[in-house]
């Protein structure tokens, strides 16, 4: 089953081709499923309730759920872990290029914070908000790895979040999460760029973020989700060599099918999976990007 978007339709972000060809090359059922904006605004108000609390991801997982139901599926496999396993996501490329350019800069973390309250006036000429904190946050794997990942960064939450989560609630938030020493504490016994980049995305982004998003989605629909990629086993028997000439990448997994997958497929360049809610939030009052999708979502749940 591929989820695939109107709006997307015949461009480099439509997988919906490429996956027909692989159905066919290997003789399976399949079935597409496409999802425009009116799909997105006419389930809303039933994928925030079932949320259940603030996450800007699990819009995908939630359709494709919903697909798989309405043709008598009760159970899917998830590719989820593939990434963290494999080492392909751009974070694993991204932050130790920062942490090198910014961490051999004496007193890096300090002079940046000064610097970031310099330039963080910029933000309203059009800077990227996060280029203020590059200094600042580019010194440490786990800073560095917040930079990448998070939506907004500290310093925006009040003024971003502005009439939807009180400043004290922020505030109280911030210290209590103590973010910089969680992510620190998370990869500081690892030396290894790639491994310490395994755990933090194990520990963040896949087990609060995707896991959790995978399971309230799917049953939402009543569709259990299975992670056959997320295997402590599998983990510990590849780990040793991750990142290293030696250590398994995803070109290995898909070289592994018994009946090669085609040629096209093996050579694509990796394309990334989007979700186009900027789009569909453009023509409503949510605001542009995910930042616009995070408000609403949080609006929604305080409400």
């Amino acid at each position: 089953m591929t989820l695939g978007f109107d709006e997307f339709a015949g461009g480099p972000h439509d997988e919906v081709p490429l996956a027909e060809d692989i159905a066919h090359h290997y003789g399976t059922r399949h079935h597409t499923v496409r999802v425009a904006g009116r799909d997105f605004n006419r389930h809303l108000d039933d994928l925030l309730i079932t949320m259940d609390q603030p996450s800007i991801d699990g819009v995908n997982t939630y359709f494709v759920a919903k697909a798989a139901k309405q043709v008598g599926l009760k159970v899917a496999l998830s590719g989820l872990g593939g990434d963290e396993l494999f080492c392909g996501y751009d974070v694993f490329r991204q932050v130790p290029r920062l942490v090198g350019a910014f961490g051999r800069i004496p007193g890096g973390a300090a002079l940046g914070r000064h610097l970031r309250s310099l330039l963080s006036p910029l933000g309203a000429l059009g800077m990227p908000p996060k280029a203020a904190g590059l200094l600042e946050y580019g010194c440490r794997y786990g800073d560095a790895y917040l930079l990448r990942r998070a939506l907004m960064m500290p310093w925006e939450l009040e003024k971003q979040l502005a009439g939807v989560m009180a400043p004290e609630m922020i505030r109280q938030g911030l210290e209590d999460l103590n973010i910089s020493e969680a992510l620190d504490q998370c990869q500081r016994h690892i030396s290894a760029p790639e491994r310490k980049l395994a755990a933090l995305e194990m520990s963040w982004y896949m087990r609060s973020q995707l896991l959790r998003d995978a399971d309230w989605a799917g049953m939402a629909h009543g569709v259990e989700i299975r992670v056959p990629l997320v295997d402590p086993v599998l983990f510990a028997g590849l780990s040793a060599n991750l990142g290293t000439d030696i250590g398994a990448t995803k070109q290995h997994m898909a070289a592994a099918a018994r009946r090669p997958l085609p040629s096209a497929v093996l050579e694509r360049p990796k394309s990334g999976f989007f979700v186009p809610v900027r789009d569909w939030l453009q023509g409503g009052s949510g605001g542009r990007g995910l930042r616009g999708w995070a408000r609403r979502v949080y609006q929604a749940q305080i409400a």
